[in-house]
This record gives C-alpha cells, structure tokens and sequence, in this order.
C-alpha cells in the first residue's frame, strides 16, 4: 500500500475510533512496526493527529492539562450528571463498604443515596459534610487539601488509602480514551485515585459524554479495571465494550 493511502486510513480509524495502537495499526494495514511508527511521527509532525506512547490519538484527543475549580465545573452537563449520578445511587446495596472519589459528578450522587447501612470513606472535604449531615457514615481520610478541587492528597492520604478493602469504589476522570485509559491532570490527584481503584472490589468511572477522547497527563485506571457510567454512547468504537453503560 502506497504511504499516502495508507496514512489517510489511518487517520480515517482515528475518526471513527478516537484512539488508535501500534499493534492494531499493524493489522490492520499487514505493515512492520517501523513503518506505521514512521506514519505516525510524520502524521503527528504535520499536526493531523497526536502521538502518544504506544500510537496515537485524534486531534480531539489532544492532551490537556486544565484544570477548572468544582465552582465551575459544576455548573458544566448538570443534566447528563444527574442522570448518571442516580443510577451509580442505585446500586450501592445493604452493607456496602464504599469508596466516593473527589469530583462533581460523584458529588451530585449524594442526594440520591438512601441505603443507611452502607459506610462512606471519601477525598472530598465537600462530599463528607453533605454525607454526615445526610446522616451516614462516613470517614474523611487524612492529608494535604487541594483547593482547586477540595480532595485530600499526597502521602499521608496515600498511605490511609493502603489499609481499606471496598466493595464498591465510584471514581470521577478528566479523561476517557481506549489508549490512555482514564486520566486526570494532577499526579497527586492520579495516585489518590489508583490507589483506592486497586483497593475496590467493584470500581465504576462516572463521565459524562465530553469526558471521552480527551486526554489528561496522568492515567490512573485501565479501561477495563472499572465500569463506565455514561449518559451516551460517544461513538461506534465503544458499542461492543462490555465495561460500558449508558444510564436509563
């Protein structure tokens, strides 16, 4: 196949998919591993699409390092966020042990939480006052305080993180794409969150539509290592994946 030709396929893939490896490339296109990772530098070097450590992701996709206050962000998809919230409320069972990661759409399950039995433990200052005046249990682990996003960070969080065993873990990104998995911009905020990820028995990512194909700095989950809660499809490529559903 003509570099040309194959080049446009690629980029073809990458609308369709958003994301793209090295190794699919190479299937998909019966081409060696220097010769699409040549396509990709040079597609990258002409700004068609952006190369990332095991192939590339759509120009959508590019990597952003923005980070709005929970003021702002909370006012963004109120709609998409509430329906996605209610569901993750409902299927926390009697006796569940859980999990409540800083972020504004874990934030907006709070009011729809009724099972009494279930036992808190969260990053978010906010999240904690709202459980405790709801009338649950709930712990706030310790650390350093983050304003920008009122989540309890750094060593002292990490280390309490280590000791708890969840059965159910509800976990916000910045970022959804098949190749970064799910990211977020603050290396701080990444550990905190792989942490209690490895530690959940049952971990759900709660993201509304704009969260795929956009890219943040740090990963700290796998696609498959939780469910994603979601209020559409964000295209065909995710239309077979079991670990994704789209909320009633």
């Amino acid at each position: 196949m003509l570099t040309e030709k194959r080049q446009e396929g690629i980029l073809r893939l990458l609308e369709q998919k958003g994301s793209v490896t090295v190794q699919e490339l190479k299937e998909c296109f019966k081409a060696s591993d220097s010769t699409i990772r040549r396509d990709l530098t040079e597609l990258h070097q002409r700004g068609a699409l952006v190369k990332v450590f095991g192939g590339a992701v759509a120009i959508e996709s590019s990597i952003t390092t923005k980070e709005e206050q929970v003021s702002l962000r909370q006012e963004l998809y109120q709609e998409e966020k509430t329906r996605i919230a209610k569901y993750a409320a409902s299927l926390i069972e009697p006796g569940d042990f859980i999990y409540l990661d800083a972020g504004t759409t874990t934030g907006y399950m709070i009011p729809f939480l009724t099972e009494k039995t279930a036992a808190f433990v969260t990053n978010a200052v906010s999240h904690a006052l709202k459980l405790a005046a709801n009338g649950f249990r709930v712990t706030l682990i310790g650390g350093e305080l983050k304003a920008a996003t009122e989540a309890i960070v750094g060593n002292e969080a990490y280390v309490n993180l280590q000791k708890y065993n969840f059965t159910k873990g509800f976990f916000g990104a910045n970022g959804v794409n098949h190749l970064s998995g799910f990211t977020t911009p603050d290396i701080n905020e990444a550990m905190i969150k792989e942490c209690a990820m490895n530690h959940t028995r049952k971990a759900y990512v709660l993201c509304d539509n704009s969260k795929f194909h956009t890219v943040s700095p740090i990963t700290f989950g796998r696609l498959g290592q939780a469910q994603i809660l979601t209020d559409s499809l964000p295209d065909a490529s995710y239309k077979d994946s079991e670990s994704l559903t789209i909320v009633p």
